[in-house]
């Protein structure tokens, strides 16, 4: 009895090759810094020269107990909605309303136009775009204050400088630098989509908000997923508006993860806790993306076996 022999086709396993670039990145630009930023963690550690003294997992045990890092992380709640929620709602109604309706009455042209200028933000500088809204909400000549005063008010507020309006003053200004973002997706999602089903459904005398819930909500919902995905890790990481806008004030009303950490890195000389911050925000972010990817995965599936 022969026993048959399967030869390895040419160049099979190969393509292995082409993983080791992004696995040289992976390793320079993730995993290293990663591992060194939990091995500070252990120490408490003031930069340069100075000695580390071994803290084993105390760092941690403070960081349960530090009250500033429990106020930044209920403030990233506020970067989500920010960030994520309204500016994907806002986007895909937006993206709807310019393919659906004034794309239809005034051309591909106009509906291409608004798309470039709701993207602008966008490719905006941060920097930039954190200096144009400094001065739109500067409580003395900025543009808003200036304008509340022509109509008659006489004590406009100080809308980074009070604590109760800081945070939402930075939130109004993410949900401009976003919004354009969710907004190109869904519109080249809905390119895809063929015009006869809106014209089927105009035809069985379906409205507008009919339409989107059955045709253009459906279409969508791949994109929306990597929108939510990509924009929820973002609002984790939020630090420069932070650092431009307010500095982490008023009284700390408006300090994230992201800057508490660097606070402590470059303003209070404690790396060893500054890593502590880091770390902990990287496992939430990878926690989040894990789930969210299994969420994911599952749905495909249950729609598969629909």
């Amino acid at each position: 009895m022969r026993r048959t022999v399967r030869r390895k086709p040419a160049g099979a396993g190969g393509y292995w090759w082409y993983l080791l670039p992004i696995a040289i990145g992976f390793t320079a630009i993730v995993a290293v810094p990663f591992v060194a930023n939990v091995f500070f963690s252990l120490f408490r550690w003031k930069g340069g020269m100075a000695p580390m003294r071994w803290n084993g997992l105390g760092n941690y045990a403070d960081l349960l107990h530090d009250e500033s890092f429990w106020l930044s992380f209920r403030n990233s709640v506020f970067m989500i909605v920010a960030i994520v929620v309204v500016p994907t709602v806002i986007g895909i109604l937006l993206a709807a309303m310019l393919v659906d309706y004034l794309g239809k009455k005034f051309g591909a042209r106009a509906a291409s136009f608004l798309r470039a200028t709701y993207y602008l933000p966008q490719i905006l500088p941060i920097a930039v775009a954190g200096f144009i809204w400094s001065w739109i909400l500067d409580p003395g000549s900025g543009s808003i204050n200036t304008f509340l005063r022509s109509i008659g008010v006489a004590d406009p507020p100080d809308w980074l400088g009070s604590p109760d309006l800081a945070l939402y003053s930075v939130m109004i200004m993410l949900v401009w630098l976003q919004i354009g973002y969710p907004l190109v997706i869904f519109m080249a999602a809905l390119s895809r989509v063929d015009p006869e089903l809106y014209e089927a459904a105009s035809l069985d005398a379906a409205g507008w908000w009919q339409q989107f819930r059955a045709i253009t909500l459906p279409t969508v919902r791949p994109e929306i997923f990597i929108v939510v995905l990509t924009a929820t890790v973002a609002a984790l990481k939020v630090f420069a508006p932070i650092l431009i806008l307010t500095g982490g004030g008023p009284e700390g009303s408006t300090i994230v993860p992201s800057y508490y950490a660097y606070r402590n890195f470059f303003e209070l000389s404690q790396v060893g806790y500054g890593s502590t911050i880091a770390t902990v925000m990287s496992i939430v972010i990878f926690g989040v993306a894990a789930v969210m990817l299994g969420w994911q995965r599952r749905s495909d599936r249950a729609e598969g076996v629909r």
